[in-house]
């Protein structure tokens, strides 16, 4: 078994599928503490390691006029609670080098969002905090190429980072996922997570709002933990259709304990 960090008390091996889930962004405090509290108990029950994801701010929306967040500093105290009181690592994007420290004070893991993921002041700004990163490959990246991404926060002394696949532009309006590119990925001896969730995302397909196809979803994470991922992020929401972020290709959150179980049957065969 080999151990590739640890994320607060959180051992990520390659010997156990994990997961990083959550709403695409903080719509209050109430309804992420319920999500929280729900993922920990089904992961818990599933013996599967959990990382809340939510963000506080999506500086790439496609209108002007969508939904963000309730920005850094609230969202950083909502995040701050769940860590808390739910002892769960959390997990949040940021969008600009001086969010970097703020947000490291009380993130477990930054994230770097997909269409960031050249910004080298960036890459080094979160790698500089020492906490762990986790990188989203950009829908215009070769996966080899995330090895330069990944070299410019190693080179600034740290080696907990992660790098997510989110699927390839295919055209306008639609992404496809190139599964090659998890073992290239994991060829950097770091983890390589699947984003099943955006990697389903119909970019501006809904009328200047993303559509998607969530029922892909099960069949691409399956696909991507057979191809060699170590761990799999998924965005839920209690009720996808009444999400403020992201709804058309987020999974409901009661839908997710028959998946967690499928997706760590397919793990373990491979162990």
């Amino acid at each position: 078994m080999r151990t590739f960090f640890t994320v607060d008390q959180l051992e990520l091996t390659d010997h156990r599928l994990f997961l990083i889930a959550g709403p695409c962004v903080i719509e209050s405090e109430e309804s992420a503490r319920a999500i929280a509290a729900e993922l920990k108990a089904m992961t818990t029950a599933a013996g599967i390691p959990f990382l809340f994801k939510a963000s506080f701010d999506k500086a790439n929306r496609t209108s002007g006029t969508s939904y963000r967040g309730c920005g850094l500093e609230r969202g950083l105290a909502i995040l701050e609670g769940i860590h808390r009181d739910f002892a769960v690592p959390v997990v949040s994007d940021i969008h600009e080098p001086w969010q970097a420290a703020p947000a490291a004070e009380v993130l477990s893991v930054l994230q770097i969002p997909a269409f960031l993921c050249r910004q080298t002041d960036l890459l080094v700004a979160a790698a500089r905090t020492g906490k762990p990163v986790n990188v989203k490959k950009g829908q215009f990246v070769a996966p080899e190429d995330m090895a330069l991404a990944l070299r410019k926060m190693t080179a600034e002394g740290n080696e907990r980072v992660m790098l997510t696949e989110r699927g390839t532009f295919f055209g306008y309006g639609n992404l496809v996922v190139d599964m090659r590119s998890i073992p290239v990925m994991a060829r950097t001896g770091h983890p390589v997570v699947i984003d099943a969730t955006h990697s389903v995302q119909r970019p501006s397909a809904a009328g200047g709002i993303s559509g998607g196809n969530p029922e892909f979803i099960p069949t691409i994470a399956a696909a991507a933990i057979a191809a060699g991922a170590h761990g799999v992020f998924l965005e839920t929401h209690p009720e996808p259709d009444r999400a403020l972020s992201d709804g058309a290709n987020a999974i409901p959150l009661g839908a997710l304990p028959p998946l967690l179980s499928r997706l760590q049957k397919v793990y373990n065969s491979l162990l």
